[in-house]
């Protein structure tokens, strides 16, 4: 489809079945639900407003905001079955058919990169299940313009591919573990497996990752009480441990009672260990980074819930479906595969993801909204 044919297709609008709106040329945008929308907070202070020299101002949102940062979730599936990520009777998972494929993928992180984006962090599900991995990372490293492709994964096989991956230009990685207890690791993931993850995070730091990131979703009364084993971890290895605060999403039954404070992880982390020191945070940084004395990693805190980190939000979000998400918590998405399959140009392309970008909101609803709000699994959105 060329020409007038697309444009008049797009200004009919080109829908996404899980997707709130629809998206026509000019960037104007029709909500299906207007009751499902998320509220957002106005942020009191806003961040600066970029410059004019930016690549392309399809990723500068109606707020100044410039979004250099990609996260692409290359499969829904997963070896793992974590209670917070996905819900205990599973997930309907999208048809293969209806993914995108490794050509797909290629040609929007392309588009993405050559308007701005430095970094793509690859997600899941589990990244490492998808068979052309490798193949997927090496088309991602060389293109030109990222400055650093990343990965997020639970360490199951990990130990086995990440040489050849790194290989293939993976440069940064991060590593979900959520208790150094095996029996505790089992119930937590409804799967056996934690020695296969303590060798994926011991192989990365021998393969000369550094920091070797480990992301831990605290929550009270099951993980809470290792944050103390977690963070000496951080002695003698180059290891960022990133504690998490239980975030709500579809089927996860968060509940406030389970949720770990910033504030009181900290306070427990400064009654145990002397010297624990603030880090020069980046703008654009989702966590409050920490160092102890003399330790050779650091330790960091990701605060969603009690202390947001909207106002230097970088992030975009493209789901294994190919559906487009400018907000982790925000439900509307807009189809990318649609137009892509329907042979639109890269040109209405950039609109589409213009316009989707120009509708952030300034902030995400508080955590308490945020229960209430539909949303899809962590599962189906990526980590």
């Amino acid at each position: 489809m060329r020409g007038g044919r697309v444009l008049d297709l797009l200004r009919r609008g080109l829908p996404s079945q899980k997707s709130n709106f629809w998206l026509t040329v000019d960037g104007q945008s029709c909500s299906r639900s207007m009751a499902s929308a998320t509220t957002c907070a106005v942020l009191s202070e806003l961040p600066p407003k970029v410059s004019d020299n930016l690549p392309s101002d399809m990723l500068v949102d109606s707020f100044g905001r410039f979004h250099n940062y990609l996260r692409i979730s290359l499969t829904e599936r997963c070896n793992l079955r974590c209670q917070y990520c996905m819900p205990a009777e599973g997930v309907e998972l999208t048809p293969k058919a209806e993914l995108l494929s490794h050509d797909e993928i290629i040609r929007l992180a392309n588009l993405f990169v050559t308007s701005g984006v430095d970094k793509i962090r690859l997600t899941g599900g589990e990244p490492t299940i998808r068979k052309d991995i490798e193949d997927i990372c090496s088309s991602l490293s060389n293109l030109k313009g990222l400055r650093t492709l990343a990965m997020t994964t639970n360490g199951i096989v990990l130990s086995k591919k990440l040489p050849r991956l790194k290989d293939c230009g993976l440069n940064a990685i991060n590593i979900s573990l959520d208790t150094l207890v095996p029996a505790k690791f089992e119930f937590m993931t409804r799967r056996k497996g934690h020695q296969m993850v303590m060798e994926s995070i011991n192989t990365a730091v021998e393969l000369g990752y550094n920091p070797v990131k480990i992301n831990c979703v605290v929550m009270r009364g099951l993980n809470d009480d290792e944050i103390y084993d977690f963070v000496e971890m951080t002695r003698e290895k180059p290891i960022n441990v990133r504690f998490i605060e239980f975030m709500p999403f579809d089927g996860n039954v968060w509940n406030v009672k389970k949720l770990v404070p910033y504030a009181e992880m900290l306070d427990r982390v400064r009654q145990w260990f002397k010297n624990v020191e603030r880090c020069k945070d980046h703008p654009t940084d989702t966590a409050k980074n920490f160092k102890i004395k003399d330790y050779c990693g650091t330790i960091s805190f990701i605060t969603s819930m009690t202390e947001h980190f909207c106002a230097g939000c970088n992030r975009l979000r493209l789901l294994a479906d190919g559906n487009f998400k400018v907000c982790l918590f925000g439900p509307s998405e807009v189809s990318l595969r649609d137009p892509l399959r329907a042979g639109v140009d890269d040109l209405v392309l950039k609109e589409i993801i213009g316009a989707a970008v120009k509708r952030k909101k300034a902030a995400h609803a508080g955590m308490f909204d945020l229960a209430k709000t539909a949303n899809r699994p962590m599962i189906h959105i990526g980590g």
